[in-house]
């Protein structure tokens, strides 16, 4: 093999290893992401010594796995395609060393596309009948901090000031028939917020085991679709009233805070699919803990005297009626700026003094009253509204952001159980103006942004959407009970799916050829039609000869075209392949305009040397013209 091919195969093995590094960024810690960095690594080193012929093939196999890598930790449709590129090159790569036939660049990545569309099959065939296993490497922690988010742990009205500018993607949600919900429903609840200390709100320790339930599967198919940003948290976005979808595989956790987890890395992008809604036995129903109604006792004492004066009142219901017409009654303000709260009875100046906030204010200072007055109460924050986009392609989708986080109250009623309160909305806010604005300053780039989104969206619904519980489904409706048979179906599908790839992949290579012979077909073709065909074993260059001596107005371009197509086949590559090629476009053109203005039927054309008319032959079986000297 010639320094040509290595330049050229090196050159693809370069490209590959370009798209592949592209993806490492978005990898997130864990065993996984580095085995994935120390291999694309090896395969760096191994590209720079590789002499051999074997050393050259070990760097393509080691990028194709660095490939399969990266798919199973970034299946999103960005990095879905840089991986699909990035195994297109390396199989270029691989056949620049095995097809020594001085392929240009098109020719090879024809090629190589060839023979990914022949495998097409067969990954579908496993994607679809091979039975889902859970990983084998180790998840992140699912409170490791790995991202940043517009959501805390413990909500201080002094520090979410800083969220509220946020901008940053948080999720997106699709449904399944129809729009998203009117704005006053659209409270994504994430975080609950037990804990309070006389100044700030913490949550309460969550783990994916205890003190949770699977989530209650509904009856019927999952109707909406999220696909969650990384975050620092198990617990993901989410109504409060779905339920799992029917034939879920249990990833789906539920608190008896009403916190929705999620048994996946938290610190990558993560999708989940929700159903329906619950009509009994709601989380709302449970009964309040201790820690819902503690209040510690002089840390703000006008707040608490406020809250004790209704707590004479003779029901929760007229107390919470009590709270709403003092706020209401106040001149309060919202804003994104109020400034810092004095450290010592900060709730108390920001009710009695400053009486401007935001969201954290409100449903912390609301929430505190509502335990002085002896209803037991919680803060929740997690994200209010979202923006629905509809692509020019793709999906529609809510676009849910950072700058959507929000904060409300929940109050314990007899009878009834938790209900939302959100004080906010007596102020004037309630994100409205946040999610206003942000929608007002929409660029050209969160335009291009969410038109692709649209698509990601599509790519996750229909194919990543394929998880477990769509495969159970699938070989439920295929087998029945008759599990024992998934060997034999499975065996016997990748049989016809291998036939069926090699029978693709013989047909594309029948149909795409050698482009300098397709070119000389193409030029010849209207000879052919008009009743001129090669003898058995003539040449080329003799074909043309006595051509051109039946029609002389043609034996100029037929000798050109002859001498343009053997050139190139048999010219060493340092000749210039670029050019002869270019020759040989420029020759074929000329005589096919030529001949298409002048042939006609030709009695004798089509005479053999012993004067008996030859037999038509399909040009793809003329040998001579690619394979025989003149």
């Amino acid at each position: 093999m010639g320094a040509r091919h290595w330049r050229q195969w090196r050159s693809w093995q370069g490209l590959a290893m370009a798209l592949l590094a592209a993806g490492l960024p978005g990898l997130e810690g864990g065993s996984l992401a580095w085995l994935t960095a120390a291999m694309l690594g090896l395969a760096a080193l191994k590209l720079l010594e590789a002499r051999s012929l074997g050393e050259r093939r070990l760097v393509a196999l080691l990028q194709l796995i660095v490939a399969g890598l990266l798919a199973a930790q970034r299946p999103e449709l960005g990095p879905t395609l840089l991986q699909g590129a990035a195994t297109i090159a390396a199989l270029a790569g691989l056949l620049a060393l095995e097809l020594d036939a001085g392929l240009n660049a098109r020719a090879l990545l024809s090629r190589s596309l060839q023979v990914a569309l022949a495998a097409l099959p067969m990954a579908l065939l496993l994607l679809v009948l091979v039975p889902r296993l859970d990983p084998i490497w180790p998840l992140p922690a699912p409170e490791e901090r790995v991202a940043q988010t517009g959501l805390s742990a413990d909500l201080d009205p002094g520090g979410i000031a800083r969220l509220a500018n946020n901008d940053a993607p948080a999720a997106r949600l699709a449904f399944a028939a129809g729009g998203p919900p009117p704005p006053p429903k659209r409270y994504w609840r994430v975080l609950v917020h037990e804990r309070f200390d006389g100044r700030s709100w913490q949550r309460g320790e969550r783990r994916l085991e205890a003190g949770t339930i699977p989530l209650p599967p509904a009856a019927g198919p999952a109707t909406q679709l999220w696909l969650m940003e990384p975050s620092r948290f198990a617990a993901v976005p989410w109504d409060g009233a779905s339920r799992a979808p029917a034939g879920g595989d249990g990833a789906l956790r539920l608190h008896r805070s009403g916190e929705l987890l999620l048994r996946k890395a938290a610190a990558e992008r993560r999708t989940y699919r929700l159903a329906g809604e619950e009509t009994t036995g709601s989380w709302r129903q449970l009964p309040p803990a201790p820690v819902d109604l503690a209040f510690p006792t002089g840390r703000q004492p006008r707040l608490e005297a406020l809250g004790q004066s209704w707590a004479a009142l003779p029901s929760a219901e007229a107390r919470l009626a009590a709270a709403e017409s003092w706020f209401r009654g106040q001149p309060f303000r919202y804003t994104l700026n109020p400034g810092a709260l004095p450290e010592t009875a900060g709730l108390d100046a920001f009710l009695f003094e400053r009486r401007e906030g935001f969201c954290g204010h409100y449903a912390s200072a609301y929430t505190a009253l509502m335990r002085a007055a002896g209803v037991p109460a919680r803060v929740v924050s997690g994200y209010l509204g979202g923006t629905w986009v509809e692509p020019l392609s793709g999906s529609p989708f809510l676009d849910v952001r950072q700058s959507n986080a929000h904060a409300w109250s929940e109050v314990w009623l007899p009878g009834e159980g938790w209900r939302l309160v959100d004080p906010t909305t007596w102020a004037g806010g309630g994100g409205g103006a946040v999610t206003a604005a942000a929608a007002a300053r929409t660029s050209w780039w969160t335009w291009g942004q969410r038109q692709w989104w649209g698509l990601d969206v599509a790519w996750s619904r229909w194919w990543l959407g394929f998880d477990r519980a769509e495969q159970e489904t699938l070989l439920q409706r295929l087998l029945g009970e008759r599990r024992e048979w998934l060997g034999l179906l499975l065996l016997l599908a990748v049989g016809l799916a291998l036939a069926g790839g090699l029978a693709l992949l013989a047909a594309l290579q029948r149909q795409g050829g050698d482009p300098a012979r397709r070119r000389l077909e193409w030029a010849l073709r209207p000879l052919r039609r008009g009743g001129l065909e090669p003898e058995p074993g003539e040449s080329l260059e003799h074909f043309c000869r006595r051509a051109g001596a039946a029609r002389p107005e043609l034996a100029a371009g037929l000798a050109e075209l002859a001498a343009s197509y053997q050139s190139l086949r048999f010219a060493p590559p340092e000749a210039g392949g670029s050019n002869s090629r270019a020759r040989l476009a420029r020759a074929a053109r000329r005589l096919r305009r030529r001949t298409t203005l002048t042939v006609q039927p030709w009695k004798q054309m089509g005479a053999g040397s012993n004067g008996s008319r030859t037999i038509a032959r399909p040009w793809n079986s003329w040998k001579g013209f690619s394979n025989r000297q003149p």
